[in-house]
């Protein structure tokens, strides 16, 4: 995010410039607060224990990145709500990675802990890398080709 040090915004490198986007804790929690369907500002600040003035900077540029869009309360009272845009809800599949990630290497076996299910079966998601054929690959399988 852009003045908090070094900026990767020309970097050759898309992780690069990903993380300058969304690569702070704060940002990457109020994605997921998004995606569960927490809008308000109030709500957040609730959920996650922010400062006020470090959730209005994050919600700022997720707005101004187009990760999130702020309107109108949909119950019509005076509060705006943050939803998720088309640019943000492609974002499913990093907290879908950093969730499996964290329940691989975080969790005890019978730690309890939250559970990401579909709504059609009620079974957990899982997120797996395939090639453009569709075939499955490890980081074994796949290299960067860099630009210079």
């Amino acid at each position: 995010m852009q003045g908090r040090g070094v900026s990767h915004r020309h970097a050759e490198c898309p992780v690069a410039r990903t993380v300058d986007v969304i690569g702070d804790r704060w940002s990457l929690l109020i994605i997921r607060d998004a995606f569960d369907g927490i809008r308000r500002f109030s709500e957040l600040q609730r959920n996650l224990g922010l400062a006020k003035n470090i959730l209005a900077s994050r919600l700022r540029e997720l707005v101004a990145q187009g990760i999130l869009t702020m309107g109108p309360a949909t119950d019509g009272s005076a509060y705006h709500e943050y939803t998720l845009t088309a640019k943000g809800r492609e974002l499913f599949a990093v907290i879908v990675a950093l969730r499996t990630w964290g329940e691989t290497h975080l969790f005890e076996g019978d730690e309890p802990r939250s559970a990401l299910l579909d709504v059609k079966n009620e079974l957990p998601v899982r997120l797996q890398v395939t090639n453009a054929a569709g075939e499955p690959i490890s980081s074994d399988d796949a290299f960067v080709r860099k630009v210079s």
